[in-house]
């Protein structure tokens, strides 16, 4: 498209500096002419000399009108690019800023369908041998997401076959044409402009666009929608890496955990921990960042214990490695790396005599403050936690109502020495029984 627009504006101006040479080299051509009469003025009939001063008048207005249209017109060509350009940058800054898939695609076609002024469309992605309905826009556009068709059939399907645009603005004479669609939604269709959806790798889609409300689908149009396939075809590439790390990082997350589950024989114990430290995190207004990153953090901070057998615990020596093994553990991780730190330092005391680095108040990362509350409230209140964590509730009380009430007062007594007291002031107040279902 830009090539393109380029290419007509520079002709303009091509044509534009024709026109201004030949209109100085009528004015000078004038100049002499004049400057003749004015030596001849005497040998000149009357009508010769309007005759002549005529010609050369029309001549130069003739130059000057054409001058001025040709500038005109390349200065109209550049402004409706420039404002072409402009908003194509802007959604394509739209797209390019949306990770999440499904979202993105709704925007790709509404977007596509404001450039061109049509009345339906769709995005179809290949899944193997088959062109899949992924997002649709239109009159009962809910019958066909989902549904699929072969690579090769329909207008969609040669697009994707030869990875050029298409515009077909009757669809009943052209016999690439399938009604099968038309007829499973009831809609009728009578224009289709189609581009693909392409990479360097290969094709991943199509963009159809149906029945354009004003005239038919023009050349433009397709150049434009093209341009924009080019860079919404990158924005879905990207957002599909994008979700597929996610998905990696939920599995590895889940097997991490399930491991952490079964070597501690305390199921639940960090997810647990994730929910009581989020209460703080809502109370502070932490942003949707920091809560993700301490969530994470809750997920991960006994992971170190996957390098210590149980039986190996037999000292509170012992038991404080686990904070390292995390910490080397994690750290390769690129998925993790925001989190070592705070995984680290969870076991560090307010007052400093903690481990493993003896970090003091602020010093120590914030959401490993809020872990420290968060995992001892937990142990506090699990009969099956483990010993070596420090003074422990009676567990031979049945009543989770009589652990939840020494939880808070061992927390209300260790804030200021081993907690955060602003912290657990957070906390006694948000949290009650019910949280601990």
């Amino acid at each position: 498209m830009r090539k393109k627009v380029i290419e007509n504006i520079q002709g303009k101006i091509r044509l534009l500096n024709h026109i201004v040479i030949v209109t100085f080299v009528v004015f000078v051509l004038l100049f002499l002419i004049v400057r003749f009469l004015y030596y001849s003025w005497d040998f000149i009939t009357n009508p010769s000399i309007v005759a002549m001063l005529s010609i050369i008048a029309f001549i130069s207005i003739i130059g000057l009108y054409l001058s001025n249209k040709v500038s005109k017109q390349a200065s109209n060509e550049i402004e409706d690019y420039s404002s072409k350009l402009d908003n194509m940058l802007n959604l394509t800054l739209d797209i390019r800023e949306e990770k999440y898939g499904d979202i993105l695609l709704e925007k790709i076609l509404g977007h596509a369908l404001a450039i061109t002024d049509a009345n339906a469309g769709s995005i179809m992605l290949l899944d193997k041998d088959r062109l899949v309905f992924k997002s649709v826009k239109g009159p009962e556009s809910k019958k066909l997401l989902g549904v699929s068709i072969s690579k090769t059939e329909g207008i969609a399907g040669w697009v994707v076959q030869k990875g050029e645009p298409l515009i077909v603005n009757d669809v009943k004479q052209d016999d690439r044409f399938n009604p099968e669609i038309d007829r499973l939604t009831g809609y009728n269709t009578k224009s289709i402009l189609c581009a693909p959806l392409k990479l360097s790798t290969g094709v991943l889609g199509a963009i159809e666009l149906l029945n354009k409300n004003s005239n038919s689908f023009t050349q433009k149009d397709a150049e434009v929608i093209t341009y924009f396939a080019d860079q919404a075809t990158i924005a879905i590439d990207r957002a599909n890496f994008y979700e597929d790390q996610k998905n990696f990082e939920i599995h590895l997350t889940d097997i991490l955990l399930s491991a952490i589950d079964n070597s501690l024989k305390r199921r639940g114990h960090s997810r647990r921990v994730a929910k009581y430290s989020l209460l703080i995190s809502h109370a502070m207004n932490m942003s949707e960042s920091e809560k993700k990153r301490l969530y994470t953090a809750c997920l991960f901070h006994d992971v170190g214990f996957l390098n210590i057998f149980r039986q190996e615990i037999k000292s509170r020596d012992d038991y404080k490695t686990h904070c390292q093994y995390a910490y080397e553990m994690l750290r390769p991780i690129n998925f993790y790396a925001d989190i070592v730190p705070i995984v680290l330092h969870h076991h560090e005391r307010y007052d400093g005599e903690g481990y493993p680095s003896g970090l003091k108040g602020e010093d120590i990362p914030i959401e490993s403050r809020i872990i420290a509350i968060a995992e001892a409230f937990d142990v506090m209140v699990d009969r099956g936690s483990y010993k070596y964590t420090g003074k422990m509730i009676d567990d031979t009380r049945e009543s989770f109502l009589v652990r939840f009430n020494d939880a808070i007062e061992e927390l209300k007594k260790n804030a200021g020495s081993q907690f955060d007291p602003q912290l657990v002031n957070i906390f006694i107040n948000i949290v009650t029984p019910e949280h601990l279902n």
